[in-house]
This record gives C-alpha cells, sequence and structure tokens, in this order.
C-alpha cells in the first residue's frame, strides 16, 4: 500500500510540475505578472494532498487557486465546525442561528454579545467595505494571487461539505454549517486584520446613540476622568499580551553550531476556537514551498518556514488605533465641526434577524476619522454628550495585505527577503517579526501597521484627556476639530495615515533577537532600540519577568554558543520559572522564620504553613509536569499583590534584574501564604503534589497533564488554566503555547525543523487528531518536520488523497 501511495505521489507531482514548468520561486508581486497560471483548469480545482505522520497534510497544487483550494479542503476535514462558526459570525447571522443574547467565542472580535457582533459585520457586508478592498489594486489591496487563494479556499470548504459526512457532534446536521463565498473568506481577514482596533470597540461602536435632548432637571453627565481613562486604557492594552501573547528568539551564525540561523517560535494563542493555528506544507512546484501554522481560516503560513529562512510573530506592544475628540454643533449632537466648517456623521442602519423573536435595527454612526464609539472594553467609557463625541481611527480597516506579506514570506530567501516583503506589502497589524536564515543572519522588526502618530503630533494636538492617555498607554486621542490634526503621509508607506517602514523599530544580525511582548526596546539587551515614538511601545521602562527570564536565558545560550536545534527544544521545556529565582528562596526562609509555623489568612483563621516551608524549600523552581512545590507557589503568587512584591524597584541601568528582592515583610506575603494553603486543602490536594496531577485537559474523558505556567509566573512555556478546584485544579487550558517550531538548517538542501501544535490539528472528537499532539506538549515530545520530499515520501503513515471539485 505505501509503494503504492508513493507512486501515486511521485506521478502527481511529475503531472503538477509538468503543468508549472521550472519556475524559480518568486515574490508575490511577480507572480501576479503571470496571472494566465493563477486560472483555474477548465475541469475545475483540484489539489493532492499528502497526510504524513499526526494527520499533517502537504498540500500540492500546481496554481494558487488550486492550492487554496486543497487548503479550503483539508482545513474543513479537521476543523468544519469552528471554520463554520466564523463564517456565520462574519455575515453577522449569529443572532439569527444562536440568539441575540448568546456570546460569541471572541476569536474574531471583543463583542460581549451575539447581537453586537451581528450589528457590526452586517454594517461592514452593508457597507461593502470588504468588496472595496479586494478592488483596490496592490499593493493597497490584495494581489491577483491572494485572491485566487481565498476563492479557492472558499471552493475546497465548499467541496468538502457537499461530498463528506460531517462527524463532529459540534455542529453535525446543524442549519448554520452551510456554503461560503470568497468574500466570507476574506471579511474573516479583515475581521483578523481589525481585531486590535475597530475589533475591540465593536459593543462601543454598536451602542453608539446621540444624546437626547435635556429636560428639566436632567443632570448633566459627569465628566470623564482622566486618569481611571489612562489606568483603563493602560490595562486594556496589557490584556493583550496576557490573553494572547507569544515569544521568539533567533540566533545568529555567530552563536550557533554550523554558522547558520536558529528560530524558535512559541506564540501563545487560544486553545479553543476560531484563532487557533492549524499546521500544513503548502507546494506549488517551482514557486512556493512553505510550511508551518495558519490561523483557521486563512489560506497562507502565518508562522512558519521555508529551505532558507523561518520566521514567527509575537503580539507587539504598538497601538493600532487612536482617537479623535470631536467638537460637536450645539444645535445636533450628529454634526461635527472641522476647523469650523460643520460635517455630518453618516449613518449606518443595520437590521439583524433574532432567533424566536423580531428582527432588530439599529444605526450606527461613522465620521471621516472613522466610527463614532461610547466605550473601548467595558472599563473604558467615552460617554456622547451633547458638545463632545469620540471617533475611532483603525488604519487596519483599510488594511487586506497580510496575505501578501505572508506569500512574500513564503517565497523570501533571507531574512533581508522577508523585510523586503515587508516593506512592499505592509500587512501586519498587530504583531512583530523574529526571523533566522541559512545564511546566519536575523532580524526583529516590528513592522505592524498604526496610525501615524508621531509625538510632535500628539504634543501639538492631544486634547486635555489624550495628555494623559498618551505617555500611560499609547492610545492617543487628538482633537478632531482641527485639520492640522489630520495624520498625515510618509513617502514610503503604502497609504496615507500609517507610518512607513523607515519609521519602523528594526534590528538585523544581532548574535540574538528576542522579544516575549514588551516593546522593542530590548529585543537584545547588549543593543536596546531607542529613538521610535511612543505609539510602538515604552523605553526604559520595567518588563514583564517573562521577557526577563527570556532575555536571561537567550543571552546565555548566545554568549555559550555552539548552538543547534537541540538546543531550541530544551529552552522550549526548561520550564523555568522566573519568579521562582527571584523568591522562592526567600518565601521558604521567611515562612520557616513565622512564629508558630502560622500565617492569618485573608478570612482571620490561622493556618498552618510549615509543610508549605519544607516544600517551597525543596521545590526546583520549574513548572515541568512532575515539579513538586510549583502548583504551591503558583496559588500563592497569583495572591501576591503585584504593587508589593519587591523590596528593590525597578532600575532602567539594570532593566533584567530589577525589580528584586521579596517583600516578605509585606503583610500581603503572609496572607497569600495562608489563603494558598488553605485554598489547596480544602481542595483535597497535596501541598507537594506534582504539577501534571492538577494541571491538565480532559480530552475524551482521559486527563493530559500540562506542562508551563502562568504570565505572572514569566514561564517561556506560557500556559493560561481555568483554575477548577473541586475539579482537580485547572482542568482546561484557554491560551498558551499553540504553534512551536524549532528550526535550523544543515549542511544538506532540508531544513532541519521539529514542530509542535499542543492542541492538535483537529477539534473533531471523533478525529485521530483531536489529542495526539496534545500528548506529545505532556511529554514533551516533537514532530520530526518533513518539508522535502524524500522526507514526505518516508513517512510510514503516508496517505494521498486527490481532492477536486465536482
Amino acid at each position: 500500500m505505501r509503494t503504492r501511495a508513493r507512486r501515486l505521489v511521485v506521478a502527481a507531482v511529475a503531472l503538477l510540475t509538468a503543468a508549472t514548468g521550472t519556475l524559480p520561486a518568486t515574490a508575490a508581486g511577480q507572480q501576479d505578472r503571470r496571472s494566465h497560471q493563477d486560472r483555474p483548469s477548465a475541469g475545475g480545482l483540484s489539489a493532492v494532498i499528502r497526510y504524513t505522520e499526526y494527520g499533517i497534510p502537504h498540500i500540492l497544487a500546481k496554481d494558487y487557486a488550486d492550492l487554496g483550494f486543497g487548503t479550503g479542503w483539508a482545513q474543513a476535514a479537521d476543523q468544519v465546525c469552528t471554520l463554520a462558526d466564523g463564517f456565520v459570525t462574519v455575515r453577522g447571522e449569529r443572532s439569527r442561528f444562536f440568539g441575540a443574547d448568546a456570546a460569541p467565542d471572541s476569536s474574531l472580535s471583543s463583542a460581549a454579545g451575539n447581537l453586537s457582533s451581528d450589528l457590526y459585520f452586517r454594517g461592514v457586508r452593508e457597507a461593502g467595505t470588504v468588496e472595496g478592498l479586494l478592488a483596490r489594486p496592490a499593493p493597497a489591496g490584495p494581489s491577483r494571487s491572494a485572491k485566487e487563494l481565498m476563492r479557492g479556499f472558499a471552493a475546497g470548504y465548499n467541496a468538502w461539505l457537499r461530498q463528506n459526512r460531517i462527524t463532529d457532534p459540534a455542529c453535525a446536521g446543524a442549519a448554520w454549517v452551510r456554503p461560503v463565498t470568497t468574500l466570507d473568506v476574506a471579511t474573516r481577514g479583515y475581521a483578523l486584520a481589525v481585531l486590535g482596533g475597530q475589533g475591540r470597540a465593536v459593543d462601543g461602536v454598536t451602542a453608539a446613540r446621540p444624546p437626547a435632548a435635556p429636560s428639566a432637571g436632567t443632570a448633566a453627565p459627569a465628566a470623564i476622568d482622566a486618569g481611571a481613562t489612562a489606568r483603563a486604557a493602560a490595562g486594556l492594552l496589557a490584556a493583550d499580551s496576557a490573553d494572547m501573547g507569544s515569544n521568539a528568539v533567533a540566533f545568529g551564525g555567530g552563536t550557533t553550531a554550523n554558522g547558520r540561523g536558529l528560530l524558535l517560535g512559541n506564540p501563545h494563542y487560544p486553545w479553543q476556537g476560531g484563532r487557533r493555528f492549524w499546521q500544513s506544507q503548502q507546494t506549488i512546484p517551482g514557486r512556493l514551498n512553505v510550511a508551518g501554522g495558519s490561523l483557521l481560516g486563512t489560506a497562507t503560513v502565518s508562522i512558519g518556514h521555508n529551505a532558507h529562512v523561518a520566521w514567527s510573530h509575537t503580539v507587539a506592544t504598538g497601538v493600532p488605533f487612536n482617537l479623535h475628540q470631536l467638537a460637536l454643533d450645539p444645535a445636533d449632537p450628529t454634526v461635527y465641526l472641522v476647523d469650523g466648517r460643520p460635517e455630518r456623521m453618516s449613518k449606518r442602519t443595520v437590521t439583524v434577524p433574532v432567533r424566536g423573536g423580531a428582527p432588530v435595527t439599529r444605526t450606527q454612526w461613522w465620521t471621516r476619522y472613522g466610527p463614532v464609539v461610547t466605550s473601548l472594553g467595558a472599563t473604558l467609557p467615552l460617554p456622547w454628550t451633547a458638545t463632545t463625541a469620540y471617533a475611532l481611527n483603525d488604519p487596519n480597516a483599510t488594511n487586506l495585505r497580510a496575505s501578501d506579506t505572508s506569500l512574500g514570506f513564503g517565497t523570501a530567501r533571507s531574512t533581508a527577503g522577508l523585510l523586503a516583503s515587508l516593506r512592499r506589502t505592509q500587512g501586519l497589524p498587530w504583531v512583530n517579526t523574529i526571523a533566522a536564515d541559512s545564511g546566519g543572519h536575523t532580524l526583529f522588526t516590528q513592522s505592524q501597521v498604526l496610525p501615524r502618530i508621531t509625538d510632535e503630533l500628539e504634543r501639538r494636538c492631544s486634547t486635555p484627556l489624550g495628555k494623559v492617555t498618551y505617555p500611560a498607554s499609547g492610545v492617543a486621542v487628538l482633537d478632531g476639530s482641527r485639520g492640522d490634526c489630520a495624520l498625515g503621509a510618509d513617502p514610503d508607506a503604502v497609504e496615507p495615515g500609517i507610518f512607513g517602514p523607515a519609521g519602523l523599530p528594526t534590528l538585523q544580525d544581532a548574535p540574538y533577537a528576542e522579544n516575549s511582548n514588551d516593546s522593542a526596546w530590548l529585543a537584545n539587551a547588549d543593543r536596546p532600540l531607542t529613538g521610535y515614538e511612543r505609539i510602538f511601545g515604552t523605553i526604559g521602562t520595567a518588563r514583564s519577568l517573562r521577557t526577563r527570564g527570556a532575555i536571561e536565558d537567550v543571552a546565555a545560550m548566545a554568549r555559550r554558543g555552539g548552538l543547534t536545534v537541540r538546543d531550541l527544544q530544551r529552552q522550549q521545556f526548561a520550564d523555568r520559572v522566573p519568579a521562582a529565582g527571584l523568591a522562592a528562596a526567600d518565601a521558604a526562609t521567611a515562612c520557616a522564620a513565622l512564629p508558630g509555623g502560622t500565617a492569618t489568612g485573608s478570612a482571620g483563621a490561622a493556618v498552618d504553613v510549615r509543610e508549605a516551608c519544607r516544600v517551597l524549600a525543596a521545590w526546583d523552581g520549574t513548572a515541568g509536569t512532575g515539579s513538586r512545590g510549583a502548583l504551591l507557589f503558583d496559588r500563592f503568587w497569583r495572591r501576591m499583590p503585584a504593587a508589593r512584591q519587591w523590596k528593590v524597584p525597578f532600575s532602567a541601568a539594570d532593566p533584567v534584574g530589577t525589580p528584586n528582592t521579596l517583600d516578605t515583610d509585606a503583610p500581603a506575603f503572609t496572607t497569600a501564604l495562608a489563603d494558598a494553603v488553605a485554598e489547596l486543602r480544602a481542595a483535597g490536594i497535596p501541598l507537594d503534589a506534582p504539577l501534571g496531577d492538577h494541571q491538565f485537559v480532559v480530552r475524551n474523558g482521559k486527563r493530559i497533564p500540562v506542562p508551563g505556567g502562568t504570565e505572572s509566573l514569566g514561564v517561556w512555556n506560557k500556559v493560561e488554566a481555568v483554575w477548577n478546584p473541586a475539579g482537580g485544579g485547572y482542568t482546561e487550558v484557554t491560551t498558551g503555547s499553540s504553534y512551536v517550531q524549532a528550526v535550523g538548517w544543515g549542511g544538506g538542501g532540508c531544513p532541519v525543523a521539529r514542530t509542535l501544535l499542543t492542541y492538535s490539528q483537529s477539534s473533531d472528537p471523533r478525529s485521530p487528531h483531536f489529542s495526539d499532539q496534545t500528548r506529545l506538549f505532556s511529554g514533551e515530545k516533537w514532530v520530526t518536520s518533513r518539508f522535502c520530499e524524500k522526507d514526505v515520501l518516508a513517512s510510514p503513515g503516508l496517505r494521498v488523497v486527490r481532492v477536486r471539485e465536482r
């Protein structure tokens, strides 16, 4: 059977190669000039999918439409219910199928409920927003190749639906699983692009209402508390990296065993829902050959490698939106003034069908700057009064270019090629890029699409509110009544209102380049990046424990030298807890010194903590599944107020080493310790229990222990888990390590790559690939990548499927 499968593969490769010729790999812009080769054959779209271990598809196609077809088919086979749910979202039909008051999974916006989500996405559709972006010529709009991929993806998804029976109980037989269009696929990409801007403000956009005329005795609206708003904005943006962060490090040839580069990518993304990664290899012979992880519903590889270069992304600190404070016409709150001249807001009136009820019609209000918003999240109100309103500017609302950025990455031959793709397409909305290549080069760049707000513009045009929010969080609030406060244009930017490539923080060819979701400042602690605008992030401020621990680790690795892929694998699963290195020994010592071996908890009861002292003293300071003491320290550390943790404060002269020295004299220390001990005992959990006994996921009725730790512990292998003491501890992971790759190059033509998709390839509990890689993650094991053709053909589990339209 394996011999027959390999013969079929060889025949398919020969056929596809003959169809495409021996074309060299080219950039996305060059591919457009060969548009005749991108048209599907007269017989319909088709592809060859070769499955290797763990259900990883290697998709072989003759052009971009066929590649999209194979990708859409293969994604549907693994993730049809999750994909279908997302397409219901972007069509604005959640209330129709699931009810208005139910909540979406937050993968495509921050909407708190289905009705708000539907009002927003139906508004986008009825305004023709995405159709307009698809019609823009490249590079401002997507290339023909990118559009063919989207078209093919929709056709492949639809073909899978027609030709297969859904077995996943999450959507088997559901009326909401329906065929999709190219526009649906493109709108999903649009939703991802605006996730950090309009997407986070969906509730504020759809709830915005002009103020009613005040009646006698009506109190005036309360003024905005600028300080509270600044704190809320900072907290809102800090939550981004806590909920969806990443680590990545690139090592240069001077630090490696063979002079070639190395890359370790460790994105922290949701384990459920529509923002999961999905793993594949995509090949058009002679034109494209790339492997890695794609965000569900997208047709390109987001994080991955080809034969020459590897890259990963981390969620960046740049603020991808700004606010404009509007001065309203006293006679009409839907008219605002610019340079004294009135401009009327435009209306988007949207009707949403609702299951079991009457349709709901609401109006949204839009300005030259963007939509009027009355909040950014639940904690940041922006009231619309008779004199003032706030409009949101999101430059990614005109950005449908990310697919072309990814295509450029896939065909690049070096880190310089990646940088060229970023400069040409300018398509990444909210991430940094870290990369290494086979020539030994490294790259860090914060090449994200941000509103062009310079510090000079902010000083000149900030409102009183903006003068507080901008330094605290990077959220600019500009005076919308002044035409001279427009964002302007950089000569190298693909469109007005955003920064051009020359203004973006970039570090090339450092011995290492690392990011763990702090700003660009310490991408390499020996070569700090400075001089960038505040909207990109801070300079000279305290770093997270995860950043500090990561810099300590990778700087030591670079100094040691002689690095290989195996060193990257060890780093991923070292599970070192930086908070423990700074605090565990002091905590154990202070614990042992407590009079009578007791501490008083928050409820006022004395708790015997003598056993806890011994457990903390014996703990190895790691968060592996077998670590004894990790759970106790975790529950204690989560209770320690961040503002009261340290005696030695942060110093910009020692940003990796400070703050430090646990403040064991603070009353919060003994309270946190007592409460942690009492909590575990009440749950029947031994204080020295192995972490994996009480940090796990359940798949098909079986517990799978999970290594790693929460953000505040600083663990590289980050996981955010749900605490359920009655269920045994941490019983599910919400976000954390996801598509992990360790990539290098040897002496041959094939990259040396080890990968891991922590939550596995399929969401269908009946699939053999529902939890197979999750068990690998539990055991700290890896998948050996099969990138070159000889390796694909050598797979003992090789399964070949030819898919086509019927």
